[in-house]
């Protein structure tokens, strides 16, 4: 058995590629399953406004000036 990656044989190499291929496979395929079950069917009548209010300004003295 190899303790380095520097005495390593071209086998120990090539498992470790496969293994790290294999990982980010696993990694890249559980997010996109994850993202699959999110609503993107918004139209213009679903979507939502949220339109802002009345600009304040907060003093040092820890009251609100509403202009």
């Amino acid at each position: 058995m190899n303790h380095s990656i520097h005495s390593a044989d071209r086998a120990t190499h090539l498992k470790i590629v496969v293994v790290a291929l294999v990982a980010g496979i696993a990694v890249a395929g559980f997010g996109i399953a994850a993202r699959t079950h999110a609503d993107y069917s918004q139209t213009a009548q679903s979507t939502h406004v949220i339109k802002a209010g009345k600009a304040v300004v907060v003093t040092s003295a820890g009251t609100s000036e509403i202009r």
